[in-house]
């Protein structure tokens, strides 16, 4: 069982655990296996050579993971083809499937952490008290480097996406 760190967030106010490192700038990004919405494995090695902005949410059934997918939507349309937009959640593949349907989220790869939380405690990003992903923004480079990391003080708030943008035009 990966370590735990507290005081980093609040679920709706209540202090919870991370499972996992603290991932800082410059840190070699995490492999991880996660599923894609037709249940196919995933790892960061399938989308090498590109820049990835991974959004993480708990679960795309709540409205503020919704919205900050949605976001990853619209921005990810202005991105240029060397740029993968991912929104990874703990939600089954099915659920993601729907939303990604019902979204036309065709822009943005889902990624499933159901199965192991391999996503969540590769980056340090699984809530040990809940085993759901803590809102998060991840940007890795080309050449699997972290160029940026924004854990979200309290899951019940959404990212800032202003240094996000930058850090992905900054990776490109």
């Amino acid at each position: 069982m990966a370590k735990a760190r507290s005081g980093v967030v609040t679920f709706h106010g209540k202090p919870v655990s991370l499972l996992g490192p603290k991932i800082k700038v410059g840190d070699r990004a995490p492999d991880f296996q996660c599923l894609t919405v037709d249940m196919e494995p995933v790892t960061l090695a399938s989308t090498a050579g590109r820049v990835r902005l991974f959004s993480v949410v708990c679960s795309l059934d709540s409205s503020l993971c919704d919205q900050q997918t949605r976001r990853l939507v619209r921005i990810a349309s202005e991105f240029p083809p060397g740029v993968v937009s991912i929104a990874v959640s703990s939600d089954l593949p099915f659920t993601q499937a729907r939303w990604y349907t019902l979204a036309d989220a065709s822009h943005i790869q889902m990624y499933s952490d159901h199965r192991d939380a391999s996503f969540g405690q590769a980056y340090g990003v699984l809530i040990k008290e809940l085993r759901l992903l803590t809102r998060s923004v991840v940007v890795v480079d080309r050449s699997d480097v972290v160029r940026y990391i924004q854990i979200v003080p309290d899951v019940a708030t959404l990212p800032n996406f202003e240094p996000v943008l930058r850090a992905v035009c900054e990776a490109i």
